[in-house]
Formats: structure tokens, C-alpha cells, sequence
């Protein structure tokens, strides 16, 4: 077996930097309080020369070792980690979030910068969150104990991810009350209603009676229905958003069914908090590989529909003059933020719970592949079917079908269910609680990282009541979401709560773990815990590719900046200055920690205490007292 499966390293041929350990016998954790470590023998390859060392230490700085956290979980089995990535990145940001931010970027001009962020930010940010959650056993606040004068960064992140989460749940409500229309006779958004006469295209027509019906209309007629909507687009926003056509005089009141919808929500993913990552990591076998069943099925359905084959062409075929635009190179940056989350936390705290030897290298890589695969099966799916959306409608380009918005997945996934002549409700059970599958598994980890912070912080806090006032909060914030202006008011949330401060917090992260910690440290402590130093093209993202391609889209972004629209809709004034406020919020988390790292370091001097607020703490490193000596060892030797 290689070091990280056995505990200790062995000679496997890797590359290796001078001063590295190779550990005859792996290191055995003392309790606490225990005198320490009283003999340990070595082999420095590099400064003895392939001799045996046997060295005697001395009894190492208590006040320097971290206790280790006797009530801190760990994963069960290794796979249960990977199987929670999978359920954390592969959740509503591929099924619902990929396919509509792809149709308001060209549909395939979208494509190729997304695979392009994926293997220069996506891939290196995903790997060293793994890498450094793993290897400090902290969660996202905690870790910037590596350098205190950034755990801003780390703050503003939890105040992200906390937006999210709100407007997370509202959508797992929109999909219960889908999930429960879907045990109706007749499914409700596949027919017109009365009050719908002369704009409706009901959605359960067959294909052939809507190809005869247009050929036996004049060429007014086939105008005019051209111009009418499908019966679940209508379902969507006039029964189960009951939406405004704007906020100017308020937002309105929650919908009851909505609202009761996503106390439940809650009241699942509270179930599942109190339970811890043990429990969680067994259901994740459910959360992460359900949904590839159902998805394929769909996409298989879809492919058979009339003038699907032209929408996957749209989505797969680049058009080049937009590949050059930067906004769908920053659609794409924002999109694998949300598609992976990273840089919201999440990973740090899931690998926090690993073992200290365990193979991330190989988990990094296979979630961010199956992330991938998952956003282009979801993208032919939906494009399929907007593609044979077009086709019954009359409409040339399928970009216009229906409008890209976060209702998107409400709207063409019902409308290929409603094709479906065997058994319609059956896999529409299946569908919709697959959707709430993929919710509950990525808000589980959202959540799970905004209670690891709190428990961190307060460790007599237990389980129970930190998840009850996260759930609690959580509701009384998602009735927002449930009102008949919700999604105006997601759709600014989503922008200046989460998509700008992610980026510019991630840009932040990679400066506090690249250069203030430093790629060169980070790649001994990588080869520390996995036995082999992060290859060449890893520290070129991690330093300098990564940082510099997302700081130019910023720079871009805000250079072109324009007042934020939903549904051409402009936003009062008001609605503007809170979206800037909460932006603002999470930005001066940076300098107010900042200011409170300086203040509380050692140091004679500002300068002496600004340095110093640089440096990692004398905690820092493996939280395990052996482990952790070894390290200093390894450090002070190289």
C-alpha cells in the first residue's frame, strides 16, 4: 500500500522535496495530556544519506499542539466523502442553474468556456479546498489560521452561503408542490385553463395533433400561435408563483401551500443535521446515484421528441462571435462556482472530516468530472426539449422558447413529462423527487458548513440546537422566496449576494492560500499528508493562471457593469441600494477581521503585529497531537 493508505509513507518513486519524511512505522496519536511522543525513528533520505536516524525528541510545547476535538465526526468509509461531494456539487446548479444561465449565453458558446474554467479554476480551486480542509481538520472559518489577517474571507463566504441556502430551500418547495400536483389524475400543467383561452398551447397535446392543427391554420392564425405560451409555463407562473408583473408596490404575501412546502423542506434537512456526517454519508449513497437514473431516462424520452435533435444542436454547436464576449466567460466562472461550490466553504468542511491520509487527489478528480458530465447531460436534456418546444410552437430559434430564468427546470422538465403517453404521473413522482433529492443533498452541505462554523466557534453547542435555529431562520428568510414577488427578489439575491461576492471572496482565497500562505507551503503539506508533491501545472493554477483569469473578469465585469433586469423588468431604486448594501456586507468582512487579527497578535510594534498576523498560528497543522509534532518536525528540518 502507498503512505496515505497505510499511515506511513514508503518509497513509491515520488517527486520529493529535501528534509521529506519516509516513516518506517506510522505515528501512534498520544492522549491528551500525555507527556508526548518518546521515541519516533526516522529516515531522512535527503540530509542523512539513505541512513537510519534514530531520534530522540524532546517533549514538544503543549501550548503549540492542538487538542484533538473528541467530539469532531469523521466519515465512516472514504466513499461515503466521495458519495457526499457528488450529492453536494451535483445538485440543483447542473439540473436547474446550468441549462438557463447556457440559453442566455448562446447555448454551446457557453459550453467551451465552461470546460475551459472547469480545468483553470474549477479543477485547481476544488482540489486545494479538499487539500487544506483535510489536511487542518478546521472548517471554512477556523482554516484561516494560516493566516489569521484573511479570515475574512472565510466569514464573508459564510454569509454567501447562508443567502444561498435561503433561496436554496424556496426551491425545494417550488418542487414538493410539483411532486405533489404530480399524484393528481390528470397532471394540472398540461392542460389550459378556462382563464388562459386564445395564449394557451396546452402541453399535453400530442405532437401529431399540433402538427396537424398548424398545417390546417391560414398564416394569421399560425402568427398568432406563434405567440401563445405552453400551458406550463403558464402553470408555473400564474398558479404556483401567482407572479407580479413587478415589485414597485410590494412583494406580497407567502403563498401557504409554498410556505408549508418549505417547512418541510426544513424540517428534512434539520433531521439530517442532527444526525451528523455519519448518518448523512450513509443516505448519501441514495442522494448521489438516484438521480443518474431518472436523468438518463428523460434524456432518452427527450431525444424521441420531434425537433429535439435541433435544441441539443443549439446547445452543443459553439456560436463563435460570443465566445469572445468576457460576460460568458464570467457566466461560465460564476456558473462553476455554483456547480462545484467552491469557494463557499463547503468543500473545506466536508474534507475536514477525512481521515488525515486519505486520497482527495482521486476524489477532486472524479467529482469534478462526474459535475461536468452531469451539466451536459442535463444541458441535452433540457435543450432537447426546448428544441421540440420550438418545433410544436412554430418558433425558429429555440433561444426564445421560453424565457431563461430560474424557472426554466419548472417549466420544459414538466413539459417532457407531459409527452409522456404511458404512466405520465409515475415518472413524474420520479422526476420531482429526484429534484428534491439533488436539493436536499447540496443544501445539507450548505447548511452543515454554516453548523461547523458555529461549532467551531462554540463548541458546547450541540448538534440539535445549532440546527434548529439555522432551520428556523432559514424559514422565516424563505417566505421571502414563496411570495408573489419572490423570484424578483431571488434574482437579486442570487446576483449580489452570491455570484459577485463569490468571486471577489474567491479572488481573496486564492491570495490568502497561494501567496500569504504560499504554494510552496501548501505543496509540502500536500506531500506531508499524501506522500507525493502536487504537480507542476497544479502550482501554476494555484499561483498565478487561477487568480489572474478570475481578477480580469472582475475587472471586466464591473467596467461593464448595467443595471440588473428580471424578465426586462428594472428593478426600483431601493431594490438597487439593498442589493449593493448586502455586497457591500460581505466585502468589509475582509478589513473588520483584518483590523481584529492585527489587534489581537503578539508584537511590540504595529508593523511587529501586522507581520505577525501574516503568519499561520502556532496551532496550525494536523489536529492530532503526534501528527501534528511530526509536521513541525517536518517543517523545521527542510
Amino acid at each position: 500500500m502507498e503512505g496515505r493508505d497505510n499511515n506511513g509513507f514508503i518509497g513509491d518513486g515520488s517527486p520529493s522535496i529535501v528534509g521529506q519524511f519516509r516513516w518506517n512505522t506510522p505515528a501512534n496519536p498520544t492522549r491528551p495530556g500525555a507527556p508526548g511522543v518518546t521515541s519516533i525513528h526516522l529516515t531522512d533520505v535527503e540530509l542523512t544519506g539513505g541512513k537510519t536516524v534514530n531520534v530522540e525528541p524532546t517533549v514538544p510545547n503543549r501550548s503549540a499542539i492542538p487538542e484533538p476535538a473528541a467530539d469532531r465526526d469523521q466519515w465512516g468509509k472514504g466513499v461515503e466523502f466521495l458519495m457526499s461531494c457528488i450529492a453536494m456539487s451535483v445538485g440543483l446548479g447542473n439540473v436547474w442553474r446550468f441549462p438557463f444561465v447556457a440559453l442566455e449565453n448562446g447555448g454551446g458558446a457557453f459550453v467551451i468556456p465552461y470546460i475551459i474554467v472547469l480545468l483553470l479554476v474549477g479543477k485547481p480551486v476544488y482540489y486545494m479546498e479538499m487539500i487544506i480542509g483535510q489536511f487542518s481538520s478546521r472548517g471554512s472559518v477556523k482554516v484561516y489560521d494560516m493566516a489569521p489577517i484573511m479570515r475574512g474571507v472565510g466569514y464573508g463566504q459564510i454569509l454567501s452561503t447562508t443567502i444561498v441556502t435561503t433561496y436554496y430551500a424556496s426551491l425545494m418547495a417550488t418542487t414538493l408542490r410539483y411532486l405533489f400536483d404530480s399524484f393528481q389524475s390528470i397532471l394540472p400543467w398540461t392542460v389550459c385553463e378556462d382563464s388562459w383561452a386564445g395564449s394557451c398551447i396546452p402541453s399535453g397535446v400530442r405532437n401529431v395533433t399540433a402538427e396537424a392543427a398548424m398545417t390546417a391554420l391560414n398564416s394569421s392564425t399560425a402568427v398568432s400561435l406563434a405567440n401563445r405560451t405552453s400551458s406550463a409555463e403558464l402553470y408555473f407562473t400564474k398558479v404556483v408563483l401567482k407572479e407580479l408583473d413587478g415589485i414597485d408596490d410590494g412583494i406580497g404575501m407567502p403563498d401557504v401551500r409554498l410556505t408549508l412546502f418549505l417547512i418541510l423542506s426544513w424540517s428534512l434537512v434539520l433531521l439530517t443535521l442532527i444526525k451528523g456526517v455519519k448518518s448523512s454519508g450513509k443516505a448519501s449513497y441514495f442522494l448521489a446515484l438516484f438521480p443518474y437514473v431518472v436523468m438518463t431516462v428523460l434524456l432518452i424520452r427527450a431525444c424521441t421528441l420531434p425537433g429535439a435533435i435541433d435544441g441539443i444542436v443549439y446547445f452543443l454547436k459553439p456560436q463563435w462571435d460570443k465566445i469572445y464576449d468576457p460576460k460568458v466567460w464570467y457566466a461560465a466562472v460564476t456558473q462553476c462556482f455554483f456547480s462545484l461550490s467552491i469557494c463557499f466553504g463547503n468543500i473545506i468542511m466536508y474534507s475536514s472530516y477525512n481521515k488525515f491520509r486519505h486520497n482527495v487527489y482521486r476524489d477532486a478528480t472524479i467529482v469534478t468530472s462526474i459535475d461536468t458530465f452531469t451539466s451536459l447531460l442535463a444541458g441535452c436534456t433540457i435543450f432537447g426539449i426546448l428544441g421540440h418546444l420550438a418545433h410544436v410552437t412554430g418558433k425558429s430559434d429555440v433561444g426564445t422558447v421560453v424565457k431563461s430564468d430560474a424557472g426554466l427546470a419548472f417549466i420544459s422538465y414538466p413539459e417532457a413529462i407531459a409527452k409522456f403517453e404511458v404512466l405520465p404521473q409515475a415518472f413524474s413522482v420520479l422526476f420531482f423527487l429526484m429534484l428534491f433529492v439533488l436539493g436536499i443533498g447540496s443544501n445539507v452541505a450548505m447548511t452543515s458548513c454554516v453548523m461547523t462554523v458555529i461549532k467551531d466557534q462554540f463548541p458546547r453547542v450541540r448538534n440539535w440546537q445549532a440546527a434548529t435555529i439555522i432551520a428556523v431562520c432559514g424559514v422565516l428568510l424563505g417566505s421571502i422566496y414563496v411570495t408573489p414577488g419572490g423570484q424578483y427578489i431571488l434574482k437579486l439575491v442570487d446576483y449580489y449576494g452570491a455570484s459577485s461576492i463569490a468571486l471577489v471572496l474567491a479572488i481573496a482565497e486564492l491570495i490568502a492560500i497561494g501567496w500569504v500562505y504560499g504554494v510552496d507551503r501548501l505543496c509540502k503539506d500536500t506531500e506531508f499528508m499524501l506522500g507525493h508533491r502536487p504537480s507542476l501545472y497544479w502550482r501554476l493554477c494555484w499561483r498565478w493562471i487561477t487568480p489572474l483569469l478570475m481578477f480580469v473578469i472582475l475587472i471586466y465585469n464591473l467596467v461593464t457593469l448595467e443595471p440588473l433586469m428580471y424578465k426586462q423588468y428594472v428593478y426600483p431604486t431601493i431594490a438597487y441600494d439593498i442589493g449593493w448594501c448586502i455586497f457591500a456586507f460581505g466585502l468589509l468582512q475582509l478589513p473588520i477581521w483584518a483590523t481584529y487579527a492585527i489587534y489581537k497578535q503578539s508584537g511590540k510594534t504595529l508593523t511587529e503585529k501586522i507581520r505577525n498576523s501574516f503568519k499561520p498560528t502556532a496551532a496550525w497543522g494536523p489536529i492530532d497531537p503526534a501528527t501534528h509534532y511530526e509536521y513541525k518536525k517536518f517543517i523545521d528540518e527542510d
